[in-house]
């Protein structure tokens, strides 16, 4: 059965909960969640994205994020991946697998 579309619309808040694969650990050292920030800054500037707040756990991370586009969100999340993956590879197996599918959920703004 084939996932049902997400919903992202102009200027509403999201928040994302990204886990890692099998719910193992994606953040193995300090210099891990700095990378990780430094790339969220690019990747949020350059998909013109606003970030509120943040947590990063060792196992996943919890972003609330809107976005200027709609459109903006899958970018966002597929750049931040490819390049959290990429850098972890460096010194893991081959195989690994930072980040599984997030989960997005949009947020009502009071």
């Amino acid at each position: 059965m084939p996932r049902r579309p997400r919903i992202h619309l102009d200027g509403i808040p999201l928040h994302i909960v990204q886990r890692g694969h099998n719910r193992e650990s994606c953040f193995f050292g300090e210099e891990d969640y700095h990378a990780y920030l430094h790339w969220l800054g690019e990747a949020l500037t350059k998909e013109r994205c606003s970030l509120h707040a943040y947590v990063l756990m060792t196992n996943h991370v919890h972003l609330l994020v809107t976005p200027e586009r709609a459109e903006s969100i899958p970018r966002l999340v597929f750049a931040l991946g490819r390049r959290y993956v990429q850098y972890g590879q460096r010194y893991l197996p081959a195989d690994w697998n930072a980040l599984g599918q997030p989960v997005q959920i949009l947020v009502n703004r009071c």
